[in-house]
């Protein structure tokens, strides 16, 4: 077949009519994927064999009148996701020998749903990192520029799903980590409510943070894949049980009377002029939409930053305690004693990011410090959660942009961790809060994408991706494809 078309809801619409086959869509994406690997580096494990069967599967439920909406659609774990049967790495040497016995809900319930699984998509090491520069197999390219950083740690996730050899893939937002990769490459990326989505066989690094979600092209896409993503989950304790509405259904509704908030804070002196500009062009989509727009405060937000680099390592720092060489993962050779084999194993399996906020958390956590870093960091978390309740009862909805600038050229800060850090700046209190976000295109700047973000009140996913949808039926920037991969 053609190269396929580039949309969940269009590929589910012509395996609906019959215009192509699951496995002639799972091969075709195959192929591209195969010709994009050398280039992006998007992927550690294709899993192509496995990938084949499961669509011959969802042929022959189609044929036997058994398809739901989403059957022999193909997608892409990010590798932080468990997978029976298959290598699970997060990105780390310390984990590039594990192949996990059980699958993640998630992975199951969008298996459930007849989706296929092309494979495990690249990340920063244990999600750490904006770049995806830290993932020990090697940094993922941007498709728009192979020179420049994807964002992270989601960056797998976000430049295959732009360079269209996958539809869609899994993502996780600890920081802003499905946001700012997808801005940066020019998708679509969706962080649901904290305990929306199952954290059972997502592999942690900030419990109270870390959220499970989608990179897609489309909000539509973004509606499809997170109904059956969604849902309560008796092996996860962080896991809400509230009722899941069907995402589709409230696609089209008119944002007549609508008001949006533009939070003063995100609209400061770190953000490219050229980047505000289109953040506004769009702001001026929506008004044509019958939205109303008034400005918010946050006064709190610009705490959000540092609040997290307490908060994030000290919670990573007791996470990965468990990885210590002795049950499973990376296991240094000939250990003198048991503590040789924790010191060993560690340092040789863990890059240097990550060992950096264990270092963190493990400091902030100790006894003479406690107080002074941790737990005022929590009380500075709890502002920055009454700052977001204060502004929607002011309005429905906040935007800003996703990131200050548009992706930036590998290496370049590598070297300078806190100007690394502060491109999460826009998007860390959202996850502090426990908020829903969400990233779509909205122009270019430099012939790079860049991605205004949308926050709302708990469990408003759905009003959210009706808004994300009813831009991107005015305008087309979510339909580009880099010239390379079209």
């Amino acid at each position: 077949m053609s190269a396929p078309a580039p949309t969940v809801a269009a590929l589910a619409r012509g395996l609906a009519e019959g215009a192509f086959s699951s496995v002639e869509l799972t091969r075709a994406y195959l192929e591209r994927i195969a010709a994009a690997q050398p280039s992006l580096n998007a992927f550690i494990t294709v899993t192509g064999e496995s990938a084949l069967k499961a669509a011959a599967e969802a042929d022959a439920a189609r044929a036997a009148g058994r398809a739901g909406r989403l059957t022999g659609v193909p997608i892409g774990h990010k590798d932080i996701f468990c997978t029976e049967g298959v290598l699970t790495t997060c990105g780390s040497k310390m984990l590039g020998n594990f192949v996990s016995p059980y699958d993640a809900t998630i992975v199951s319930a969008l298996r459930a749903a007849g989706t296929v699984m092309l494979g495990k998509l690249n990340m920063d090491e244990f999600a750490m990192g904006s770049s995806n520069e830290t993932s020990h197999f090697g940094p993922v390219r941007n498709p728009w520029d192979t020179q420049m950083v994807p964002g992270g740690s989601s960056g797998g996730s976000a430049a295959s799903v732009a360079a269209r050899i996958v539809p869609a893939a899994t993502a996780t937002d600890t920081g802003g980590s499905i946001r700012q990769p997808a801005a940066l490459c020019g998708v679509t990326g969706i962080k649901p409510t904290y305990g929306r989505c199952s954290r059972y066989g997502m592999i942690a690094f900030a419990s109270s943070l870390d959220q499970a979600g989608l990179i897609t092209v489309s909000a539509e896409d973004a509606a499809l894949l997170l109904g059956p993503m969604s849902g309560f989950d008796p092996r996860d304790s962080t896991s809400v049980d509230s009722p899941v509405p069907d995402y589709t259904a409230t696609l089209g509704d008119s944002l007549q009377g609508l008001t949006i908030g533009l939070v003063r804070e995100f609209f400061d002196k770190g953000l490219d002029a050229a980047c505000e500009q289109r953040i506004r062009d769009a702001i001026a989509v929506y008004e044509k939409l019958g939205a109303k727009v008034r400005e918010v405060s946050c006064p709190n937000l610009p705490l959000s930053v540092p609040t997290y680099y307490v908060v994030a390592p000290a919670e990573c720092s007791s996470n990965l305690a468990r990885f210590d060489g002795v049950r499973f993962g990376h296991r240094c050779d000939s250990p003198k004693n048991l503590l040789d084999l924790y010191c060993r194993s560690r340092g040789e399996g863990f890059g240097a990011e990550v060992k950096r906020r264990i270092m963190t958390g493990t400091y902030v956590l100790s006894a003479g410090y406690y107080d002074a870093y941790y737990l005022k960091a929590q009380r500075v978390r709890q502002l920055i959660s009454a700052d977001f309740a204060r502004a929607f009862k002011e309005c429905d909805l906040l935007f800003g942009p996703t990131t200050p600038t548009p992706a930036f050229r590998i290496g370049a800060k590598c070297d300078d961790p806190i100007t690394m850090y502060l491109n999460d700046i826009y998007t860390i209190g959202a996850n502090l809060a426990g908020l829903p976000g969400m990233s779509i295109p909205c122009g270019f700047v430099d012939g790079l994408p860049i991605g205004l973000q949308i926050v709302g009140p708990h469990f408003s996913e759905a009003r959210m991706l009706n808004v994300a949808h009813r831009y991107q039926q005015e305008t087309d920037w979510h339909l580009k494809t880099p010239s390379a991969f079209a």
